[in-house]
């Protein structure tokens, strides 16, 4: 299959279950949003070696803003119910509550499967915090220096999907990182997925197991052009670069969206190929195959 002069490898990404939750961050305006939002998505790239994996899922309009203020959705994943929760209050109690004018809201209110949140942090307040329910819902009010903190008292949490992904072979760096960059942008419109690495894309992308003992993970030597004629190489033609783009996302359907709408935006004359990750089946049961996905497009 080619897209313009681009070779679609036939092959699949292997994603695998992950656990998610979806916080919404308000603050009074744009400046201390983008601040909330830096803090709190930090260090969250792989569940490989991060608490979890978390990113911007989209800014919300002031109709969507549970308080009329700026505010963005951002989704969190994680392998297990406790273990996504207990990242997600840790980056609220260190990078949110201490953020100036930052509120945080339940993404997931209908979901039954919950995780603490404020009624954790709420112990902040050294028993001056206050409870309040509003339609329904547990919030706390927590004081602070520029007045409070306001933070549910649970979030919902539901099963998502990690690890969907594709490869760039591009001529050049350049050209790998414009085709990056198109592709995460693109991306970007796809509600419910993050690309959850330093601006949307992997130059270190993995594979399963190393050579050393007590490593899960090791570099992907199939795809580094460095190793071309020491290894078996996934790489096709005179490629000078590979760059990974690594989605999750809440169900299958965004994920092959989102994995459509990428490659398309990727594609160009100095894009030799769109290949993707995968370990034969065995890391997760979610597989992506490129060629059908796009002709069903």
């Amino acid at each position: 299959m080619l897209i313009k002069t681009t070779h679609i490898v036939d092959t699949y990404a292997e994603a695998f279950r992950l656990r998610f939750t979806r916080l919404i961050v308000t603050a009074h305006d744009d400046h201390w949003l983008e601040a909330a939002l830096r803090a709190a998505c930090g260090y969250g790239t792989s569940v490989i070696g991060c608490d979890a994996e978390i990113g911007i899922e989209r800014r919300l309009t002031v109709d969507e803003s549970p308080d009329g203020r700026p505010a963005a959705a951002v989704l969190a994943f994680g392998f297990s119910r406790e273990g996504v929760g207990k990242a997600v209050a840790n980056r609220a109690a260190q990078c949110l509550l201490t953020c100036p004018t930052v509120s945080l809201f339940d993404g997931l209110p209908a979901a039954d499967d919950r995780s603490p949140l404020g009624s954790h942090i709420r112990f902040f307040g050294d028993g001056f915090e206050k409870s309040k329910i509003l339609e329904g819902r547990r919030f706390w009010r927590v004081p602070v220096m520029d007045g409070e903190f306001l933070v549910e008292d649970t979030i919902g949490v539901n099963k998502g999907i990690g690890g969907g992904n594709f490869i760039i072979q591009a001529s050049s760096l350049d050209a790998g990182l414009a085709a990056a960059r198109r592709a995460v942008q693109a991306i970007q419109n796809v509600p419910g997925t993050i690309t959850p690495f330093p601006g949307g894309v992997v130059r270190s992308g993995s594979k399963v197991g190393s050579r050393y003992d007590g490593l899960r993970a090791s570099t992907n030597d199939a795809f580094c052009p460095s190793l071309l004629g020491r290894v078996d190489t996934g790489l096709i033609g005179n490629v000078a670069c590979a760059l990974e783009i690594v989605i999750d996302g809440i169900d299958e359907d965004v994920i092959a969206r989102a994995l459509v709408t990428g490659i398309r935006a990727a594609v160009g004359p100095d894009v030799a190929a769109i290949s993707a990750g995968n370990y034969g089946g065995k890391l997760g049961k979610f597989h992506f195959h490129l060629r059908q996905l796009l002709s069903a497009a």
